[in-house]
């Protein structure tokens, strides 16, 4: 989810230090990989596991189709990572767009420039996947499976292209490396972005490093992505490419920002996952993190005061035990129905060395689900302050 290169420092290990790649399964069954940056080696290890996607010997696998926006090593540098690209039963098609840099087979030329001698040690002939290169320019429809797929170049060096994938669940829109200021192209990326359920953008760079010291790196800020999400009707913002710079409680501040702006934002987290429903259903997009990043758990009970707003717009305030609870986030029982993607305000009693003290937490409603006591609800909550 970072930009430019990974980072491994603790001050950024709530949202994730790989670079951009993310994965996207279609209802029809396809699986869409937009971008390969670092976590492309993740997941080619999750294919591995016994429940993964690798298919079984002398067994033919499903095409799996990867979209590439550009070229830049933060978007490419999985690639010599991946795994299954090594198995022979693999099927893989690529999309991206003829650099004038590189000319006919843009892609397939970076597949080997990276892993020629002597910046790698073995050559692209080590892959046995079989591998089909599709050229891609912006403005460009064309069908995967059942889902329609647009290209729009974006304002970035040396060219960028957005996808918007249009499936029977709903659209995803993938604008990443995108720089405000050109008219032609901030319109081009308010149409990608039309009607979206879920809107991906950049959001590197702050708005004042956006007019300032950052002007012409070819990325945006939360505000312009805002700005898009509005004019495009957008549901649902996801901030994205966050600057390695950037420690988590940065990356907060950034979303508390953004959420006073517009109703329904999320920054983009390792291992996050988005579950989109069917067409016109805006009020089931959910998102939540995995238990690899939640694991460090309190198991001890605190007592709790709840303050937060309900579907029906009503402010609350409920008094409940949290029991599940995490460095980024908890799982609280409660009687009121807090409206998704609410604001949340927990006051929790907890031990300290004088006896109880009472911690205050800000956060925002990330999931319900249904409770295991009658009539009560178990809300997933992200903390943010």
């Amino acid at each position: 989810m970072r930009g430019s290169t990974p980072t491994v420092d603790p001050g950024t290990w709530r949202y994730g230090g790989n670079t951009p790649c993310l994965e996207l399964i279609t209802p029809d069954g396809i699986q869409i990989i937009l971008d390969c940056g670092t976590g492309l080696r993740m997941l080619g290890s999750r294919w591995a596991a016994p429940d993964g996607l690798s298919a079984p010997d002398g067994l033919s696998a499903p095409e799996t189709h990867i979209l590439v926006t550009h070229y830049h090593w933060d978007h490419i540098q999985g690639i010599p990572f991946f795994a299954p690209l090594y198995a022979e039963n693999n099927h893989f098609h690529f999309y991206s767009f003829r650099s004038k840099f590189l000319g006919r087979d843009s892609l397939k030329q970076v597949f080997e420039t990276q892993m020629a001698l002597p910046y790698f040690p073995v050559d692209m002939s080590a892959m046995n996947a079989k591998r089909k290169f599709q050229e891609v320019d912006g403005g460009d429809t064309f069908r995967i499976g059942e889902n329609k797929v647009t290209a729009r170049w974006l304002n970035h060096p040396q060219g960028c292209l957005g996808f918007r994938i249009e499936t029977s669940a709903g659209t995803v829109v993938y604008a990443t490396d995108n720089e405000p200021g050109d008219p032609k192209l901030d319109k081009s990326l308010v149409e990608l972005a039309a009607g979206a359920d879920i809107f991906i953008n950049d959001a590197q760079f702050t708005p004042e490093q956006l007019a300032t010291t950052k002007k012409g790196w070819g990325h945006s800020s939360w505000k312009e992505g805002v700005k898009v999400a509005r004019e495009g009707n957008a549901t649902t913002l996801v901030l994205f490419h966050h600057d390695p710079d950037s420690t988590d409680r940065m990356v907060d501040t950034v979303l508390r920002q953004a959420r006073e702006e517009f109703d329904s934002v999320f920054s983009a987290s390792e291992g996050m996952a988005i579950t989109l429903g069917g067409i016109g259903s805006h009020d089931n997009v959910q998102a939540h993190l995995p238990g690899t990043r939640t694991a460090l758990r309190r198991e001890a009970q605190f007592r709790a005061r709840i303050c937060g707003v309900t579907e029906g717009g009503k402010p609350f305030e409920e008094e409940t035990m949290v029991r599940d609870i995490s460095l980024q986030g908890a799982l609280i029982s409660l009687q009121h129905l807090p409206r998704l993607q609410s604001e949340l305000q927990v006051e929790m009693e907890t031990p300290g060395p004088d006896g109880l003290q009472t911690m205050k937490l800000r956060g925002y409603v990330v999931r319900i689900d249904a409770g295991a006591e009658k009539g009560r609800s178990a809300v997933g909550v992200v903390f943010t302050d």
